[in-house]
């Protein structure tokens, strides 16, 4: 990994892209790293475009807004028209490919496409598919340590939804193995 990472997570409000990104911002922080999680969505709130902009550096951190990323997840299609071009030469592109049938044209960047959502409703883990993406984020990318990704995902999951620990482990898990 480079001193700074900028990662960006796009889709629609209701499929956990604040959640996610809190996740990969807690996982840096873990690793001692400094970090920036900057949310972003449209007066609509659930249903409604959102991004969230993650950065992970070993130096101070300039801006929190992610106008260049290193890594983009996208959910939806608007998100990743909006987004494609903006991803460094070199970068990586990660595609809920259940929601999106469209193909990256750039050959510039590396894309992974994933059935996150239909993954995540075949294993029962509903709402989860953005956690599949930030495993394989992981798995690509290895934006922080393995512990301090465990460490990420139990620090944003609060207490009163301790249920759901096991279910995003299990996503996480499924997305490093794909």
């Amino acid at each position: 990994m480079s001193k700074t990472l900028n990662v960006l997570l796009a889709g629609f409000g209701g499929q956990g892209i604040l959640f996610a990104g809190k996740t990969i911002a807690y996982s840096g922080l873990m690793d001692n790293k400094e970090i920036s999680w900057l949310p972003s969505y449209g007066p609509e709130m659930r249903g409604g475009t959102c991004n969230c902009s993650v950065v992970i550096s070993e130096e101070s951190i300039g801006s929190p807004l992610v106008t260049q990323p290193d890594v983009l997840i996208a959910m939806n299609l608007p998100s990743l028209d909006k987004f494609v071009d903006a991803v460094v030469p070199g970068g990586t592109i990660l595609v809920d490919s259940s929601m999106i049938s469209k193909k990256v044209e750039r050959t510039d960047v590396n894309v992974y496409y994933i059935d996150a959502t239909k993954i995540a409703d075949e294993r029962g883990l509903k709402g989860c598919a953005i956690i599949i993406l930030v495993g394989k984020m992981f798995k690509e990318v290895g934006f922080c340590t393995k512990e301090a990704l465990d460490k990420g995902i139990q620090k944003v999951i609060p207490a009163k939804k301790a249920a759901m620990l096991g279910l995003n482990q299990e996503a996480l898990k499924i997305g490093m193995e794909s």
